[in-house]
């Protein structure tokens, strides 16, 4: 897999020895669409890092200064040229731009590197921080859907169904705006 470069992070494949960090943040996911990621003991994680280092659609965050890995922005193709983009991040790193700082080079690498047209995100409502990062990368907000999907059941074991906001760019629309870049902001290595 390709390497992307800013400058706090490495953006690359997950390794087996990252199952430590990936358990940091997959333990307790912070957004109940990652609920079904939880894992449970280091084992599992090792096993997912292992899994994860086979695609070429995920990105281990890596933060520079500390050399742990603190989220991951992935996804996956819809051929022939859009992707669907999602991120994560281990909640003693939020809020310090790493996550925006991870998806502009990442989103710079598709459009840019894989010649992807279109990106959008699938947001819950009440996932405010992931909606506001969406708006800073220059997405704009497509769709409400409501009741769109269950993360979580009731104590009957029914389903509890969430609200999910669509948010998109096409690549026409990557260097205006919000979401404009200079072209080393990611560097490839």
């Amino acid at each position: 897999m390709i390497a992307l470069e800013t400058d706090r992070l490495v953006l690359r494949g997950f390794r087996e020895r990252d199952a430590e960090d990936l358990f940091a943040y997959l333990q307790h996911p912070g957004a109940s669409c990652f609920l079904s990621m939880k894992l449970e003991d280091l084992a599992a994680a090792r096993a997912e890092a292992i899994k994860r280092a086979n695609s070429e659609d995920v990105f281990a965050i890596e933060h520079r200064e500390s050399g742990r890995v603190i989220g991951e922005v992935f996804g996956h193709l819809e051929p022939p040229d859009t992707f669907s983009i999602a991120w994560q991040m281990n909640a003693d790193f939020a809020g310090q731009g790493f996550a925006l700082e991870a998806a502009r080079a990442v989103m710079d690498h598709l459009f840019e590197a894989r010649g992807i047209r279109r990106i959008y995100a699938y947001v819950e409502t009440d996932n405010l921080p992931s909606q506001r990062l969406c708006m800073r990368l220059g997405m704009r907000q497509e769709g409400l859907f409501r009741e769109f999907i269950s993360f979580e059941t009731d104590d009957a074991g029914a389903p509890i169904y969430v609200d999910t906001l669509q948010f998109a760019i096409l690549k026409k629309e990557w260097r205006g705006g919000d979401a404009s870049l200079p072209s080393d902001t990611a560097k490839s290595v």
